[in-house]
């Protein structure tokens, strides 16, 4: 079968829903993808990941390179045995997290020298060696070494790295095996929409089995990422998925699938668990706060996840700050319900065809006065 499909099912504007043909099984978009970095959905057994209806996961070649090493996770039957996962998972290149190591990493036309953030061993990344770890461990769906460039970068900058960008793309392109997963291209260009218009151009040409829009949600204004994603998905080849990476705030994922997204991921669910934060359709609750103490309440009245089921607010802000560790694991499962459901009702929305009205629904109880806002740290 082929590496990869979208099967568009339904329209209503921009947005649009859909089935994402994989090697391991369909997912239905828009999705969203828990982010299981290493090899984990933190604090989450994978039955449950999926019992809360993810159909598809997110892992990291960057920090399953250094730790346990691909060999050793191809040599144990791939990733998908290794965590016992038995459906789709795209691997992201690691190349955000290599640029993001500034002080501990150089850049050149064949790839990327950079210092572990483990020990410090020196380690070489380069085009043909991401798509190979990732071959070895497995992935449904691989990502191209690219360059992320950092917030502010000059405007020549970006110019030069993009062009770079499809080089890269271009090689591993060629280095990918015929056992090898779908490979994705990235858009960059920062802010600006000729740029973007340029990085399009460029990997369309290599007519890759689907595009990321790469190096948003990074510290630009919250509108410029929105007009840039509106001017670039019209421009980005039909018929072929479109994945925005790194974005996960609940009213984001609702904007941009009506500018036409059909995948994302982000740690915001799970790292707001951790840190006591839950995601309800009102807003934030931060447990934190001494209100919760002595509440009786669900996180979420009407919410069916197993937290909301069984455990009130005040039992949840006791376990958080008394840094019990089934905090974790109850914050979490009912941040990525919540997540998970809002999706479901996306989809549910466009083949309705009434995506607009569900937005405002949606944005409407998000975006009330007197929502809390906590940082993600």
């Amino acid at each position: 079968m082929a590496r990869l499909r979208h099967e568009i099912t339904a329209v209503s504007g921009k947005a649009r829903a859909g089935r994402l043909h994989t090697r391991r099984g369909v997912v239905d978009t828009p999705a969203f993808m828990p982010v299981g970095t290493q090899g984990t959905v933190k604090g989450l057994l994978p039955e449950e990941v999926s019992g809360l209806g993810a159909q598809m996961i997110l892992g990291n070649t960057y920090h399953l390179m250094l730790r346990p090493g691909v060999v050793t996770v191809d040599k144990l039957g791939g990733l998908h045995r290794f965590m016992n996962w038995p459906g789709p998972i795209l691997t992201d290149s690691g190349g955000f997290q290599v640029f993001s190591l500034s002080g501990l990493r150089s850049l050149d036309e064949e790839g990327a020298s950079f210092r572990s953030h483990l020990d410090g061993q020196l380690l070489r990344m380069t085009p043909e060696s991401v798509v190979r770890a990732q071959e070895l461990l497995g992935s449904d769906l691989m990502m191209v070494l690219d360059e992320c460039p950092p917030p502010g970068s000059q405007r020549d900058y970006l110019a030069a790295s993009l062009e770079r960008d499809a080089r890269w793309a271009a090689r591993a392109l060629a280095a990918r095996g015929d056992k090898g997963g779908a490979l994705l291209g990235i858009v960059q260009g920062g802010v600006y929409s000729d740029l973007r218009a340029r990085s399009v151009e460029l990997l369309a040409e290599l007519d890759l089995d689907g595009y990321a829009l790469g190096g948003l949600s990074v510290g630009e204004p919250k509108p410029r990422m929105m007009e840039v994603i509106e001017g670039t998905t019209p421009q980005l080849p039909e018929g072929k998925p479109v994945y925005l990476m790194g974005v996960g705030e609940p009213a984001d994922l609702v904007r941009c699938v009506g500018l036409g997204v059909d995948m994302f991921d982000c740690v915001l669910p799970t790292r707001m668990a951790r840190n006591g934060t839950l995601l309800t359709s009102r807003g934030r609750l931060n447990l934190r706060n001494s209100r919760f103490k002595d509440d009786p309440a669900p996180v979420e009245e009407g919410c069916q996840c197993p937290t909301c089921r069984h455990y009130s607010r005040a039992y949840l802000r006791h376990l958080i700050m008394a840094k019990e560790l089934l905090a974790y694991r109850l914050n979490t499962v009912h941040n990525l319900h919540y997540i998970l459901q809002l999706m479901a009702g996306l989809r549910r929305a466009i083949a309705e065809n009434r995506y607009d009205s569900y937005a405002r629904q949606v944005l409407a109880g998000l975006e009330s006065p007197g929502q809390e806002r906590v940082a993600l740290t």
